[in-house]
């Protein structure tokens, strides 16, 4: 399978044709949009819930 070339790119969030200067989206609006869902928590991974409290902290902290 061969990569798509740039013009035969369709934007993720509406489908549209790209275009090089907003890439990989098709304008300024779609990134913006793409920007909110990963703010707001739109996009996700899947896996165990994480506590807030335990976010970058060090497991070896304390250990001395």
């Amino acid at each position: 399978m061969s990569p798509r070339s740039p013009a035969e790119a369709k934007c993720p969030i509406c489908r549209r044709p790209t275009l090089a200067a907003f890439a990989p989206f098709c304008s300024p609006r779609c990134q913006d949009r793409d920007l909110l869902n990963w703010l707001g928590d739109g996009y996700a991974l899947p896996g165990d819930p994480v506590d807030p409290d335990d976010i970058g902290l060090d497991k070896r902290e304390g250990q001395d």
